[in-house]
Parts: C-alpha cells; structure tokens; sequence
C-alpha cells in the first residue's frame, strides 16, 4: 500500500504542476512568492524559476508530464507486483523502473540547487516519492532474496 501511495503522491504533485502550470498557465499553490531559504538570498523556494528555466523541458516536453507517466507505470507494476501469482517477476521489474527514476533525481536536484538556485516544492515531492519508494523496493527485494535462502523450493 506504501509502494501505491507513493506513485499516488507523485502523479498527484505532477498533475498538479500540468494543471495549474502548463494548463491554466497560474502561479501554484504554495509556490506563488519567492522565499529565500539562505541567509543570503541565494537558495529560494520558488516553482516559476524552477518551471520556466530551460532545464524545464526535454525535447519540449515538460518533465512533470514524464514523471506523470513515470508514476502512472509505477502504480502499474505496483498493482501487478501485489495481485501477481509470481511477484517476484514484477518485483524485479520495479526495481529497474525504479532505478531509472533514482538515477534521475541527483541530476534535477543539482539543476535546482546548483544552476537554478531555486527549489520547487512540488518537484521536491515528486523526488521524495521516488527516493522512498526506491528504498522501499530495495527493503523488499533484498528480504525476498533473504527468503529464498531460508526456505528454498523444493
């Protein structure tokens, strides 16, 4: 239920950013005002930086509609991973799916904090999401792993 609540989280936050954002073209909620989270004003919280600089896009699409997908597939294997009558098959396949997202997050962290200098909230969520749910599928793959060697097949 973790593992589904937190593409749930995910695709809500990006969903919300498509809507408001790219859709009705508004500030988000949240993130209407810039606010310095350094001392001297360096680092601030602000989702329009963060949306409207170039590293926004690939291709012209909007990250937030590839990471909406991303947590669309998620929920998927997910879903298939807990109804499965062999969920070690899907549990490996979220392990990869999941490693394509952890390998992506440093690098739109270090965009954000390093090259933007601006954080975005929703974004922030999105990274959350998919940092949880990595460790978690770690957590599970690794105590199915140690399950096999305490009571292997027959």
């Amino acid at each position: 239920m973790v593992l589904l609540a937190m593409s749930i989280v995910g695709m809500a936050s990006s969903f919300m950013v498509l809507y408001t954002w790219y859709l009705l073209r508004q500030p988000l909620p949240i993130c209407t005002a810039p606010t310095s989270i350094e001392p001297r004003g360096g680092i601030t919280i602000n989702c329009a930086a963060v949306l409207s600089s170039p590293y926004s896009e690939v291709a012209g699409i909007p990250l937030d509609a590839l990471a909406a997908i991303w947590f669309i597939i998620n929920a998927g294997l997910v879903i298939l991973f807990a109804t499965s009558r062999r969920p070690g098959t899907y549990l490996k396949a979220l392990m990869g799916w999941r490693f394509i997202g952890i390998a992506i997050v440093p690098y739109l962290i270090y965009i954000e904090l390093a090259i933007v200098r601006a954080i975005c909230v929703y974004c922030t969520i999105m990274h959350s999401a998919i940092i949880i749910d990595f460790i978690l599928i770690t957590v599970l793959l690794r105590g199915s792993q140690a399950m096999k060697k305490i009571a292997p097949r027959p």
